[in-house]
């Protein structure tokens, strides 16, 4: 799976980036995780509220940071 988090480096994008490596090990299995921080790659997701959580090209959370939980449990369900 691959897994991009959406932001231009601010707090919460660098928060969402954490939890999602914490979630990635926890769940197992091998998934890529990618930080977009380009402007224009962030637009073709139509995401206008960072950070921005995007699961196998599917944008799956925008504005918020997620718990490794909820993470997780988004990894399991793809």
């Amino acid at each position: 799976m691959k897994i991009e988090i959406l932001g231009t480096g601010c707090a919460k994008c660098k928060n969402l980036e954490s939890v999602v490596k914490e979630a990635v090990a926890k769940a197992g299995g091998f998934h890529q995780v990618e930080k977009v921080e380009d402007i224009m790659k962030i637009m073709e997701y139509n995401v206008v509220s960072t950070p921005g959580l995007v699961m196998d090209g599917k944008v799956v959370s925008t504005g918020k940071v997620l718990s490794v939980e909820e993470v997780v449990k988004l990894i399991k369900e793809e």
